[in-house]
Parts: structure tokens; sequence; C-alpha cells
């Protein structure tokens, strides 16, 4: 009995350790880009525009149909009325007359009716080639291919956006659980101030009410801790839900690295070094200026077939025919030749043609200006990443003076030359700064994101 419940005991802890999985921040990310439904859109969008493209492919090749038709009129669609007289001579008349008993004589001459095709069957095999059609074919399967072309550049950018959400939402974790831990150790400072005013009050050195400062001290900081909890919570399922994973699951994230790298200085960081306002990413590498260019080459390609819309098309073709409209089967192939001129067409087509003209150059245009904002928007990431930095020195360099400013004001609570208020606010300074600390590193490697994105790097 002791064994089996042993073995459920290690069962249980087993789950709960599983299900309490520290994840890493690339973890998170590879789990959102295989999991999260924006990234399966895009991967169905990719297989749309693939499949158009195959689609196109099969305009290069013969469009061979079969028509088959069967009717029965109620009477013969095909009639013919023969009045023998209008055919027969006067001499032949005589001669007849001679020679055919009156019966039969009449007989001849009176006027006859013929129907033809009353029912029948029709049915035909046609295979047509298009030989010449203004280039809309080609230009089509080019239009398609770079249909699918924007579309892979279109799920690059929606990665970007995937792995920023993950980032702002780990980030935000981090910086929730960082909080939570100053408010531990700020909680763990009042107990101890706590203890030492109480001693105080029951020497009668001390008044009550700085007692009950500090209560209603810790009694903040117990507010504080609910709220920060809660705000942990909501994230964890916010990522969770983003990532493809178990809402269940009691996501853990390592912030070992926040731990290791918020008190370092900012210059002996391994970005730092990298030179990250000295950007050398050109354009080109850009997914956002590789769609402006998609774009562009599209306009040009629907531009090129509304021209070869107003161009004449040449097919040829051939045939397999059956009919029985004689009352006999007939079957027969043959081969044709098809010109279409598109005359009237040319009126409309020509507003057309300047219409996609027009969008060519507006395709152009906005490439031109994407370009000089994609370069814009390079060099204030880079000033953003620079203006973090020096936030969180500042950040740095404020924990070092609120710690030493505690330190001054607890002593001087204890030899009696400052008030309870002065302390307690010199406390809550001192987590302010903390908070302001975990804020601004937060801020950093969010601005660091943005700079990778913004100059392509991985």
């Amino acid at each position: 009995m002791k064994k089996i419940i042993a073995t459920v005991v290690c069962l249980v802890c087993c789950d709960v350790i599983a299900a309490q999985q520290v994840l890493t921040l690339q973890q998170l990310k590879d789990s959102a880009l295989s999991r999260n439904i924006a990234m399966r859109q895009s991967q169905l969008d990719i297989d749309a525009a693939r499949e158009q493209r195959r689609e196109a492919l099969t305009k290069y090749f013969p469009q061979v149909s079969a028509t088959g038709a069967w009717f029965n009129a109620n009477r013969g669609m095909a009639r013919m009325d023969i009045d023998p007289k209008e055919f027969i001579s006067p001499e032949l008349g005589m001669m007849m007359a001679q020679s055919l008993p009156p019966e039969i004589l009449a007989t001849v001459g009176a006027p006859m009716s013929m129907t033809m095709m009353k029912n029948g069957t029709i049915g035909a095999l046609t295979a047509m080639q298009p030989v010449f059609a203004g280039g809309q074919i080609v230009n089509g399967n080019r239009l398609a291919r770079v249909g699918e072309e924007a579309s892979l550049l279109q799920r690059q950018l929606k990665q970007k956006d995937v792995e920023r959400q993950v980032e702002q939402y780990y980030w935000q974790l981090v910086t929730l659980e960082e909080k939570q831990k100053t408010i531990d150790a700020v909680d763990s400072l009042l107990a101890n101030i706590h203890k030492d005013v109480e001693v105080a009050v029951q020497a009668g050195v001390a008044m009550r009410n700085d007692l009950l400062q500090v209560e209603l001290r810790r009694g903040d900081i117990e507010s504080q801790r609910l709220k920060l909890k809660n705000g942990i919570s909501i994230v964890r399922l916010l990522l969770a839900q983003y990532c493809g994973l178990h809402e269940s699951e009691e996501l853990r994230v390592k912030s070992e690295e926040f731990a290791s790298a918020v008190d370092s200085s900012p210059e002996t960081s391994a970005e730092a070094n990298s030179s990250l306002f000295t950007f050398h990413s050109s354009l080109q590498s850009l997914p956002e200026y590789q769609l402006l260019e998609k774009q562009v080459e599209a306009t040009a390609l629907q531009k090129k077939m509304a021209v070869g819309g107003l161009l004449p098309s040449v097919a040829i073709g051939a045939g397999y025919n059956y009919h029985n409209l004689l009352e006999n089967d007939r079957t027969f192939a043959m081969l044709f030749a098809t010109v279409s001129i598109p005359i009237s067409d040319w009126w409309g087509g020509s507003h057309a043609v300047k219409r996609k003209k027009l969008e060519h150059q507006k395709a152009l245009d906005q490439l031109s200006d994407n370009a000089q904002l994609l370069n814009i928007r390079m060099q204030k990431a880079a000033n953003d990443v620079g203006e973090a930095r020096q936030q969180l020195d500042i950040a740095r360099r404020a924990i070092e003076q609120a710690e030493e400013n505690l330190r001054i004001v607890r002593n001087q609570y204890k030899a009696g030359v400052c008030s309870m208020s002065d302390l307690l606010e010199a406390q809550l300074l001192y987590q302010q700064t903390l908070d302001k600390r975990v804020d601004a590193w937060a801020e950093l490697q969010n601005r660091l994101l943005d700079l990778r994105q913004a100059t392509g790097r991985p």
C-alpha cells in the first residue's frame, strides 16, 4: 500500500513539474511561430497563392471540352414542300399520260411535304490551343508568381509581428515578477522596521503613531502584491494563449537573464560593443521593402495584361464530332483556327490601360516614399536604443542613491532626529527606484527588438 501511495505521489509531482515547466524567450517564440493562429493563416495564404500559380500554369495547355446534346421536337426542324408539276415539262407530262394509268398519274402529280431532324443526338470533342493571346497568359503566370512571392514576404512580416508580441508579453511578465520580488524585499524591510518600532514603543522611546504608520504602509504593500499577482496571472494566460500553449499550464519564464544583466554596466554588454548606432543593413534585405518592390512589379504586369486584352488572339483547334440528324450515324474530324479581334473593347480598354499606368506610377511613388520612411525608422530605432540605455544607467545610479538615502534616514530615525514619515518616504523612494530599473530594462529589450527588426537583423 505504501508503494502505491508513493508511486501516486511521484506521478503527481511529475505532473506538477511538467505543468510548471520553465520556458525561455526563444522557446516561447518557437512555440508561437508554430502554433499561433496568425502564422497558420499566413501559411494558408501561401498555399492559396501557390495553387493560384499552378492554376495560371494550366493556361499554357490546350483547353479540351466535350459537348453532347439530345433532342426530340414535336415536328421536324427542316421542312420542304415539293410540287412535282414544277419539275415536269409539258412533253414529259404527255408521255406520262400516255404510258401511266390515271390513278398512278394522279399520285405522281400531287404535291408532297418532307420533314427532317425531328429528333437526334449530337456529340463533339474539341481541343483549343492558344497561339497568341496578347501576352496575357505569360504575364498572368508572372503575376501569379509575384503573388506567391508576396505571400512569403507577408509571412515574414507576420513572423516579425508575432515575435514582437511574444517579447512584449515576455518582458511584461518578467517585469511584474521582478516587481513582485521588490515587494517581497520591501515587505521584509518593513517587517524589520516594524519590529524595531514595536520594541521602541514598548520601551517608551517611540510614539504609537509611528507603529501605525508602518502597519498602514505594510497594508499598502499587501495591496500592491495582490494587484501584481492578478496582473501576472492575466499576462501568463495571454502569453500561453498567444504561444498556443494550454491555458491550464502554470507557465513560468526564465528571468535569470534579468538578474545577471540588469546590474551590469551598459558599456560592457555584448550588444553595446556591437555598435548599434551604425547599421549597415540594406533596404533591399527588408521584407517591407521587398514587398513594395513586388507591388511595383505586380502593377507593371497588370498594365501589360491590360494592353494584351486589346490585342487580337489566335488559337488553333481540333475536334471529333458525331450526329445522327439524317437518320444515319455520322462521324467526322476537323481542324480549325480562330482569330478574335476585340474591336469594341478598344474604346474602354484604352482607359483601362491608362488607369493601370497610373497605378504603376503610384506604386513607384510609394516605393520611393516608404524607402525614406524605412531609413528614418532605422535611425529612430537606433536613437531609442541609446535613450533606453541612458535611462537604464540613470535608474541604476538612482538605486545607489536611494539605498544610501534610506540607510541615512533609518539611522537618523534610530537616533531620533527624523520622523517615521521621513523613513517611510525614503523606503517608498527606494522601492520606486527599483521599479524604475525593472521598467528601464524591459524598455531597453523592446527597443533592441525594434532595432533588430528595423535593420533586418536576426
